[in-house]
């Protein structure tokens, strides 16, 4: 029996999930007979080119049948790529883990399950919290034994190096680019705009704006204040969004302006990054720490910015009252 496809289970079936035996008691308590959920996954509907699903499933029954366990369900993820585990099944199938609806996980091959080692890690953990073990058809991997759980932990151990090794590697990338003054990631800060080579170039529309949020710092004196004026006026952030006294506050103490470039423990100065005077970066930051000061006393809000706040409470209060009438 266990060499036959088994029943109702069908490569082109919508239901990718299928319940195959529902004798598993209903207590917590847990039973006498492991429950097996088995795990199956193609990475195209080409069956030339992958060990198909029905072949994987009937692997993994024989494999269940042998050790004497029960198979209780079957999950499978048609035309998924094993490179995330935000495949619809699979992430089902961690759900129903939660729940204690199995006690392990069967898989023809672990690659079929995931692709990174990282990944595969940190799922076994979160199935091992969930008293849940993982096994491979074809690879000596079985966290249900204890040589299993040796094989794992030093899977383990190859996954933590191969971690490093990519910080590493990522770390020593970034400091090269910063020895070259290059921008780390095409989102510069308002005000420029990023090179085909990679170093910053300003953009003269925002390096305007970025003059003018210290001028207005320095007369208003409020960051809140600017944010204020600034949506009054309709102008948006560099990405779109409504300006803060916190993102107002990142333009005002970013040294780029004054052409400090400072990334990857690179701080260098750079003439062309330049967009404000030293004296006006330091007077704006000094009025900005003048409470720290003793005798310094903050200013009342302006009335408009006061109006402002006030219509906006009782608009969200009437349209909580509007809700609870409808």
């Amino acid at each position: 029996m266990a060499n036959k496809r088994p029943q109702g289970i069908e490569l082109i079936s919508n239901a990718q999930i299928k319940h195959v035996d529902t004798s598993a008691p209903e207590t917590g308590t847990r039973p006498s007979i492991v429950r097996a959920a088995i795990y199956a996954r193609s990475s195209s509907f080409n069956l030339k080119t992958n060990y198909s699903i029905n072949e994987q499933i009937a692997c993994c029954r024989k494999y269940v049948d042998q050790r004497g366990w029960a198979t209780h369900y079957l999950f499978f993820d048609e035309a998924e790529s094993g490179g995330t585990i935000e495949r619809p099944k699979f992430q089902s199938m961690l759900e129903r883990a939660k729940s204690g609806c199995f006690d392990v996980i069967v898989v023809w091959k672990l690659d079929r399950f995931c692709r990174s080692l990282v990944d595969l890690v940190n799922v076994e953990r979160a199935l091992r919290d969930c008293g849940v073990s993982l096994c491979s058809v074809t690879e000596f991997l079985d966290t249900t034994s204890t040589i299993g759980r040796f094989n794992f932990r030093t899977i383990g151990s190859v996954a933590e190096l191969e971690r490093e090794l990519i910080g590493e590697r990522a770390r020593m990338g970034l400091h090269a680019l910063a020895k070259l003054h290059k921008w780390p990631n095409p989102h510069p800060p308002i005000g420029y705009k990023r090179l085909n080579d990679g170093r910053l170039g300003v953009k003269e529309k925002e390096a305007k704006l970025v003059r003018r949020i210290f001028a207005m710092y320095l007369q208003e004196k409020s960051m809140s204040q600017v944010a204020f004026m600034l949506n009054k006026e309709g102008i948006l952030t560099k990405n779109g969004k409504k300006w803060t006294a916190v993102a107002v506050r990142d333009v005002l103490t970013d040294e780029i302006y004054i052409g400090m470039y400072d990334v990857a423990g690179v701080r260098d100065y750079v003439e062309e990054y330049r967009i404000l005077k030293d004296n006006i970066f330091i007077t704006t930051n000094e009025t900005r720490l003048r409470y720290k000061r003793k005798g310094a006393t903050k200013p009342a809000i302006p009335a408009d910015r006061k109006s402002a706040t006030i219509e906006k409470m009782f608009g969200k209060y009437f349209d909580l009252l509007k809700g609870a009438k409808e």
